[in-house]
């Protein structure tokens, strides 16, 4: 017996639609350090974490938008036509889904930033706190030393 097909793979084109239907809710820190490196236009990164949390530390080019606020501040802090962003703390926090949840009753297009924070300092990514940009070194749990991009 096999546990990894005990359940059989769905069909081909279940599978495109699913991981499809992924791919449009999610994004991964990688690809929003690149689109904010480039400062790719039409899109806003919101962090969604409260004040403490920001203070800490949150990416470069964030804009920081708790979510019991957006109903009420996204309005006049989101240009009409972008997409968003939001991130929270990390994997074990769903702050990040609970923001984009309220942009897209907004009726903002929006994605959620997969593993927050917490994957955006595991990565060496920069970090901006008051003192200025900082990094940590890169865990090698999470990416190859000396590069931005898993390569996946």
């Amino acid at each position: 017996m096999t546990f990894a097909l005990a359940v059989p793979p769905a069909a081909p084109d279940v599978a495109v639609a699913h991981f499809s239907a992924r791919l449009s809710f999610q994004t991964d820190v990688s690809d929003v350090h690149a689109d904010l490196a480039a400062r790719t236009p039409g899109l806003v990164v919101v962090d969604s974490r409260g004040v403490a949390g920001w203070a800490q530390g949150h990416l470069p080019g964030a804009v920081h938008l708790p979510t019991a606020e957006i109903a009420a501040r996204a309005p006049d802090l989101i240009p009409a036509g972008t997409a968003v962003v939001t991130y929270c703390w990390g994997p074990g926090c769903n702050g990040a889904t609970r923001a984009a949840l309220e942009f897209a009753r907004l009726g903002v297009p929006v994605k959620e930033m997969l593993g927050g924070f917490e994957y955006w300092v595991r990565e060496g990514l920069p970090v901006e706190t008051e003192t200025g940009l900082t990094r940590r070194p890169v865990d090698e749990l999470t990416a190859p030393r000396g590069t931005i991009t898993c390569d996946c």
